[in-house]
Parts: C-alpha cells; structure tokens; sequence
C-alpha cells in the first residue's frame, strides 16, 4: 500500500486549553507513517490533556519495535493495555477532583494486509471513495460510543434532536484510569481499499462543525488533500466551540485482497518456466527423431555405396522392416 502526503489538525479553537492529542505530531508524519491516532480528552482543566497525551505517546512507545506488517488485533490489545497502564501511573488516586481524567481513542494502522481501525468514544474514522462521476461518499464510518447514538439507534430521537441534545457528550465507552473493568475497542478491518480512497480520523469538535453531508461535498470539491484540510478548517473556525482536531490520510496505490494475492503469486506452473520445459522438451524430441532418421537411412543405405561391399546389393534389404525407432509416430 502507498499513500500520499498525510495532513493534520490540532486546533485549540475557542477553549482555554486544548486537550485534543495526536500521533504522529504534524511535522512527523510523511509518506511512510503507517500508524494515526486522534484522542479527545476530557476531565477538565489539566486533565483530559494529561490523558490523552499519555494514550497517544504509549501507543508511540510500544509501536516503535512493531513492524506495520505485523500487526493485527493481539498487537493492538497488548498497545492498549499498556496505554491503560501509563494512564493508571499518571492517575493521581487521592485527588479530589470530582471529575476523572479520560479520553477518547481512534486508532488507525495501513498495512500491505489491510486497514485496521479501532475506536473508543465519540471519535470517528471515515473511509472516503469517489464514484464514477468523481462524487465522494462513505465507504465505512465509525459507530460512536455515546448516550445519544444509542438513543438515536433506537429512534428514541431523531438526527435532528440528536445534534443539540443536552446529554450529547456523556459517553458509554472512554478510555480512564483504575477501571475496575476496562473497556474494549470497536475494532474493523478492511482490505477494501481503492487509489484515491481517503481515510479521516476526527475528534467530535469537527463532527459538531462538519456533517456527513459536507464531508463528502468537501471531498468531492477538493482533489488535493491541503486544500480539503484547510476548508475543514475552515468550517470548523465559524462553527466549532471545541477543540478541532484530525488526520487526513489519501491512499495512493491500494491492496488486493490476500486470498487473491496468494493465489496469483503461487500459480501450479508459473508461465516462463512453462515456456522453458517446452521449448527444451522440443529441442530434445528434435535431436532425437534426427538421430533416429541418421541411424535408418544408415541401415538402408545400398552396401556398395558404404564403399564396403562392391556385391550387388540383396533384394531383400529393401524389404527389411524399418526399426521401430524410427517411425516418429511410434516414439
């Protein structure tokens, strides 16, 4: 797999602080990063900061010895735990503070294998493709862990309703320290990836500024990724009263699936070695019908003409079968 340029967001916006993390940090990543992750934090004021700094740079930590290739799901949990460890170490357990340190996670590996997303929160991950009549649309989207997604799955609320709900930032699912039960990410894996797919991972202050809808229309408008990033930038701006913050990833060569890939990597006889055993079966059937036509025409060769034998020759040489070896028929 290829990809492009990776651009970024991580935007203070209108608070006082910015508790939004990502890795790689903006001016790391380039063509060969093969590993991105959002956090939105949460807890307050030096707190949901702490957290979701500690998530992005244990995740960073652990991967360093991971080769992209090898990872799947068992690598991502053992990354996880160890995040949840360093965020137990950072956790102060005698502090007063009412409200616990926490953050969001969106996780993203591209590999040779596939596209591995994972995610904890109201963070998403799209996967962005262009139709035959070059309009963007969403391939796969993450499914976010909140009160008012459920309430909305339910159709307990509609769309509407859901995106001015009082309870639109309480959470089911988030990343905290000294869980008695830590919880687990949603995890999906593809190897449907096409050139010019795009891959967008965002905190929720871009979901509350940039629709489903705008998304697309943005995608669909702006060819170049710099350009795309800085119009979400732009919208989230006018419109955001949260931190902002994103990965913008486009895939420049995709992959086939494995099974397919193993079957036209192993075929039964390759072509050019095919090509070689016949070429070579017929130089020797040729070598050998030509010493078979020289040994026939020896035998029956008329004896005078060997210079061997001046005696007019028997009538019943001519007669005398052909060997059986040199009837190329019958080889």
């Amino acid at each position: 797999m290829q990809t492009g340029k990776p651009y970024a967001l991580n935007e203070q916006g209108r608070r006082d602080n910015n508790e939004d993390a990502i890795f790689p940090q903006k001016d790391q990543a380039d063509e060969k990063s093969r590993f991105f992750m959002v956090c939105d934090g949460m807890g307050g004021h030096e707190n949901g900061e702490v957290a979701s700094a500690s998530v992005c740079d244990s995740f960073a930590e652990f991967l360093k010895t991971v080769p992209s290739d090898d990872f799947d799901e068992a690598v991502f949990d053992r990354a996880l735990n160890f995040a949840f460890d360093q965020l137990d170490e950072k956790d102060d357990e005698n502090s007063q503070t009412t409200s616990k340190m926490g953050t969001t996670l969106t996780f993203l590996c591209l590999n040779n294998k596939q596209a591995f997303m994972a995610h904890i929160g109201d963070s998403r991950i799209y996967q962005l493709r262009k139709n035959e009549h070059g309009e963007a649309y969403i391939v796969h989207k993450t499914s976010d862990h909140s009160l008012v997604n459920e309430l909305l799955k339910a159709e307990v609320i509609t769309e509407e309703e859901a995106a001015n709900h009082p309870k639109k930032n309480v959470l089911n699912r988030a990343m905290q320290p000294h869980l008695k039960r830590r919880c687990k990410a949603e995890i999906y894996s593809t190897q449907d990836i096409e050139p010019s797919d795009r891959f967008f991972l965002c905190s929720d202050g871009i979901v509350e500024s940039v629709s489903d809808e705008q998304l697309c229309s943005i995608a669909t408008k702006n060819a170049d990724d710099e350009a795309m990033i800085n119009a979400i930038r732009l919208l989230c701006e006018e419109n955001s009263h949260d931190n902002f913050s994103a990965w913008l990833i486009s895939i420049v060569e995709g992959i086939q699936p494995l099974e397919q890939t193993e079957e036209k990597a192993s075929p039964a006889f390759p072509p050019r070695i095919a090509k070689k055993k016949s070429k070579l079966t017929r130089i020797i059937i040729a070598c050998i019908v030509l010493l078979l036509l020289a040994l026939a025409g020896y035998y029956l060769l008329p004896k005078e003409t060997a210079g061997k034998n001046t005696k007019k020759p028997d009538t019943e040489v001519k007669s005398k079968p052909k060997p059986n070896g040199g009837d190329r028929n019958n080889k």
